[in-house]
This record gives C-alpha cells, sequence and structure tokens, in this order.
C-alpha cells in the first residue's frame, strides 16, 4: 500500500564555509547561494508550494483505497472535463463545477479575498478576442 504522505524532495542542506569565527557568513555566502541554486530558502518553502497538488494525491489515494480504482479515474475525469469547459472570451466564468469537484467551494483562500487575475474583466471587444484565441490575428 502506497503512503498517503508526500515524498520530501525540496529538502536539501546547504553547505556554506564557515568564516572568521566559526558560523556562516551570510553576507558573503548565504543569500546568493540560496537565489542561484536549485535548493529552496527555508524547508517548508517546498511543501507550501506543491501543497495543493499533494493534497491532490493524497485525497485520491485515500479515494482509492475506500472506493477502488474506478472512483479517483472517473474524478480525474470528470475535473479534465470542466477544465476544457471555458467560455467567450471577455465572459468571467466562476469555475463552480470545477470547485466543487475538488473541495475548494468548503474553503477560504487568499484568491477569494483579493482580486484573482484570471477572474478580470476585460473590457475589450470580444471578437478581437475570440481571433487572438483561434489564432486568427
Amino acid at each position: 500500500m502506497t503512503s498517503l504522505r508526500p515524498d520530501v524532495e525540496g529538502s536539501q542542506i546547504l553547505d556554506l564555509p564557515n568564516g572568521k569565527y566559526g558560523v556562516p557568513d551570510m553576507m558573503m555566502h548565504g543569500f546568493q547561494n540560496v537565489r542561484s541554486g536549485n535548493t529552496p530558502a527555508h524547508p517548508l518553502q517546498h511543501s507550501e508550494k506543491h501543497w495543493h497538488e499533494n493534497k491532490k494525491m493524497m485525497d485520491f489515494a485515500m479515494l482509492r483505497n475506500l472506493q477502488g480504482l474506478h472512483a479517483p479515474l472517473k474524478l480525474q475525469m470528470e475535473l479534465n472535463i470542466t477544465q476544457k469547459m471555458r467560455r467567450l472570451p471577455g465572459l468571467g466564468s466562476s469555475h463552480v463545477l470545477e470547485e466543487s469537484l475538488t473541495g475548494r467551494d468548503m474553503m477560504l483562500d487568499f484568491e477569494d479575498i483579493f482580486n484573482d487575475p484570471d477572474e478580470v474583466p476585460l473590457s475589450s471587444q470580444p471578437h478581437i478576442q475570440m481571433e487572438k484565441r483561434l489564432n486568427i490575428l
């Protein structure tokens, strides 16, 4: 049986050279190494960045263990169908079906309080937006 906990892929130890007093010299080595390297700045950064994916995988594994293989396959198929359904350009969508399938309709997130960039109403001409979507322009 597979584990429900996600693997910790982003936790890596930073080896900074010790400075004059036996502690790492952050002004010379610390900040540049964190930005330029592929390691996260904090051990929880990788986990927080991939929280939704980890929760989705844990929910699918639990659903598979409780109801069988058909349940997560059916849910994934329904999610794929809802992600393909789009409105005409310039018309906003609330994505109610997708949020109810994933359970995000019961959560209050940052995007619910502050404006989501995907939901910004566009005030240009709908014909031009549709031609751009169809790569005619």
